[in-house]
């Protein structure tokens, strides 16, 4: 594992470290104050980006990154996810490396967290909806492509909304579903609809030391302001290369 980053542990102070062999202790610093959860990753460059000129957040980051966005998805029950970043990143159904699968075992948790993925299309890659595990889908009942979904997923892993999705509802759905670990990986307009709703309980967000410019989005968008802003108290922060990996726990 010598490619697998040290990470300096800033906050909480006086902490040690956490080396390339202490899985433990990483999931230790992510660990939840309570059930369910809701937590989202996400990564943004020194000017804001959210991805880099290819459109996607891989461009931008980095080892350390990689390690911390491993171990998020170790410790979740369920990868929540919109499905243009599904497009844009090629996403799949997350495979949790061998050397984190122990916390899950301990959680009482399968060795790998299913996708939940929220569409307003249902246009969706046929291999994401043939994965292992199904993966979760959120829809409308004006979705075009409805009746593919119906045809291509098992029971019970189609919720189908009535004019628009209720994010609140998806969630209660899921911790229903015995998934109260629910880790968000954008893209930006779900995260943004998550933090108007003020359903998120916390935001990692890596700082990334480049610059890059250009017309790339934020890592949270919204067409109005929130209002009242969400507060966030920093709980974690660790630091490799240059790279800053926080934890803001959100006070709606």
């Amino acid at each position: 594992m010598a490619d697998v980053p040290t990470l300096e542990v800033l906050l909480p102070p006086g902490a040690e470290p956490i080396g390339p062999d202490d899985a433990a202790r990483l999931d230790e610093h992510y660990g939840e104050p309570r059930l369910p959860w809701l937590r989202a990753n996400m990564i943004a460059t020194l000017d804001g980006a959210a991805t880099g000129p290819d459109g996607r957040s891989g461009s931008i980051n980095g080892a350390a990154d990689h390690r911390v966005f491993e171990a998020l998805r170790a410790w979740a029950d369920v990868v929540l996810v919109g499905a243009g970043t599904v497009r844009a990143e090629g996403y799949r159904a997350p495979r949790t490396p061998e050397h984190l699968r122990d916390a899950r075992l301990r959680r009482g948790q399968p060795d790998h967290p299913p996708l939940a993925v929220v569409t307003g299309g249902g246009d969706l890659p046929d291999a994401v909806l043939q994965d292992d595990p199904a993966p979760w889908v959120v829809t409308t009942t004006h979705a075009p492509g409805l009746s593919r979904l119906r045809r291509h997923l098992p029971r019970g892993r189609l919720l189908v909304h009535d004019g628009a999705v209720d994010l609140e509802a998806v969630v209660d759905a899921l911790v229903d579903a015995g998934l109260p670990r629910i880790l968000v990986e954008g893209g930006p307009t779900l995260l943004g609809a998550l933090l108007h709703a003020r359903l998120l309980d916390e935001l990692c967000l890596t700082s990334s030391p480049v610059v890059v410019a250009g017309p790339a989005p934020r890592p949270v968008v919204a067409p109005a302001w929130l209002t009242p802003p969400v507060d966030a108290h920093l709980a974690g922060l660790l630091h490799c290369d240059g790279v800053l990996l926080g934890r803001w726990l959100l006070r709606a």
